[in-house]
């Protein structure tokens, strides 16, 4: 049996003032993309990498591929229609797995500075047993609970309800692992969420706790941040230029 990822592609670049699908933003000459593939192969643990891309995009993303395989690496890449959701696009993925696949990661194309080995140790957790695993960061903000704002509260005020104990939060990063069985039980389980973005779950490990399944957290890494914005996008350069100089 073997592990394989689904890389999920399908974010637009509106929020980073670009035209263009968020995984063919470039950074430092090479696309997002492309970048969180070869994060993943360069793990060592994988046999191959389903990315699901928007339907329209398919051939603009295949190219990404030459070969179909990971840019100067031997993993074999292929490229699928994503769904309108990003749960939809997960179980597209999915679905496109070979039948060997016992384990599957779920990653981000937007986490695309992801040290491998953070997907090795992610993989190594599922393997010894753990059936749903996330990395994930301490909370290190102080956080509130809000009420609903009032109709007279033209400022868009909240008004404060409590302040929630931030040592026992922790904020989910990605690659997320899972034995395969497990969650391909809980996409069905969770299929009717899928379609709408209203519905749908934000990440995989929310279909396997509504099964009543447990999940279980490891260390994360502060590299493995989602580019999102413009800011983003210039820390990720920074962070570049730092493992370049070491």
């Amino acid at each position: 049996m073997t592990s394989a990822a689904v890389l999920t592609s399908a974010g637009s670049g509106t929020r980073l003032g670009l035209d263009v699908p968020k995984g063919l933003v470039e950074l430092a000459g090479e696309t997002l993309v492309v970048r969180a593939a070869r994060g993943l192969a360069d793990a060592a643990c994988l046999s191959s990498v389903v990315v699901t891309v928007p339907a329209a995009t398919l051939d603009a993303f295949t190219a990404q591929f030459p070969g179909g395989v990971v840019p100067g690496r031997a993993v074999p890449v292929r490229v699928v229609p994503g769904g309108t959701t990003r749960q939809a696009s997960v179980a597209a993925g999915l679905a496109a797995l070979d039948d060997d696949v016992d384990v599957v990661l779920v990653h981000d194309a937007a986490r695309c500075l992801t040290p491998p080995a953070l997907t090795a140790a992610v993989e190594a957790a599922v393997r010894s047993g753990r059936r749903a695993v996330v990395p994930a960061l301490p909370v290190t903000d102080t956080v509130k609970h809000v009420g609903p704002r009032g109709d007279q509260e033209p400022d868009g005020a909240e008004p404060v309800l409590a302040t929630v104990d931030r040592g026992d939060l922790r904020a989910v990063q990605t690659p997320q692992g899972f034995d395969r069985a497990l969650l391909d039980a809980a996409h069905r389980a969770g299929a009717h969420r899928g379609a709408a973005e209203g519905s749908a779950v934000s990440d995989d490990a929310g279909l396997v706790e509504a099964l009543g399944e447990p999940v279980w957290v490891v260390p994360g890494d502060e590299r493995a941040l989602k580019i999102t914005t413009p800011r983003d996008l210039a820390v990720a350069e920074v962070l570049l230029r730092e493992r370049s100089l070491r």
